[in-house]
């Protein structure tokens, strides 16, 4: 396994970089749709669709409410003289909303699965909810600063990346070496707040790290410092609420598409929340 995970990776990190730094802003964002789409195909299983049938309608209903986006904010429309546009900025504080809501599932499960647990329903809004503004902070992030010929998105993108694997070596390390106290047994078993305060520990000293060879003034080092704890902490809710849906159905991974690290899901499942809060916060606090 720690072979496949290693290979897997190993070619996976390279098309990352690729995918982040050489494409042009439209395949970027097909290419983006796509793997949101494969999040959504898995997602439709946690959902409880049990039909293929179905779970093609909810991919599909993905596609269309992805396309309806595109064609409202065209990917290299979503700045305008530096800033973003306004309505996409209400959908990040929507999916902040989402994400609020899903901390509270979380925190209270199993006791809070009725609330949505009764239908179908609930569960496939969810996946809408998670996803769809994953692929629009995405697109927000690359597109920053690329009418001006800048890399400044791309940078972003790579930003918001290294916050998710920093906090996640770091709380994998302070868990198996610190680890006493169970963060959330019900939904995790694994997890330990010991490795869930070094996972944010570590995802800030990247930041900071990156803001003094970015040569990023000082007084904006506190305000990155307090997004990066608010984005790792979203992150790790990222994580849970996918493990949540994983154990309400019986799965261990999402998919089988990556040899060694299961589905798609289980690649961006912390990234479906760090990446619209940091646009969010990049949007509201520092560009507003």
């Amino acid at each position: 396994m720690l072979k496949q995970r290693i290979l897997t990776s190993a070619v996976l990190a390279p098309l990352a970089l690729l995918l982040v730094f050489y494409t042009p802003l439209a395949m970027f964002s097909t290419i983006a749709a796509l793997i949101v789409l494969l999040g959504a195909w898995e997602w439709s299983a946690l959902a409880g669709l049990c039909q293929k049938r179905q779970r093609f309608t909810f991919v599909g209903v993905m596609a269309v409410l992805i396309l309806l986006l595109n064609t409202h904010w065209p990917i290299q429309d979503l700045w305008q003289q530096g800033r973003l546009v306004a309505d996409a900025n209400y959908v990040f504080t929507l999916a902040f909303a989402w994400w609020l809501v899903a901390t509270f599932l979380v925190v209270k499960y199993p006791r809070a699965a009725r609330a949505w647990n009764e239908g179908i329903m609930m569960r496939s809004i969810a996946g809408v909810l998670t996803l769809v503004p994953l692929w629009l902070a995405l697109n927000v992030m690359r597109s920053a600063g690329y009418e001006d010929g800048e890399h400044i998105g791309s940078v972003l993108i790579m930003v918001v990346l290294g916050i998710v694997w920093s906090a996640d070596i770091g709380a994998y390390f302070a868990g198996k070496n610190l680890g006493k106290h169970k963060l959330m047994p019900k939904v995790s078993p694994n997890k330990t707040i010991e490795g869930l305060v070094g996972g944010v520990i570590t995802a800030v000293i990247f930041v900071l790290v990156f803001c003094h060879f970015a040569a990023i003034d000082l007084n904006m080092w506190p305000v990155y410092a307090a997004m990066t704890i608010i984005i790792a902490l979203f992150s790790a809710v990222g994580d849970l609420l996918e493990s949540m849906f994983k154990r309400e159905v019986g799965l261990k991974d999402s998919g089988r598409c990556l040899p060694g690290h299961g589905g798609i899901l289980d690649r961006i499942d912390s990234l479906t929340a760090a990446a619209p809060i940091f646009a969010f916060c990049y949007a509201w606090t520092v560009v507003l």
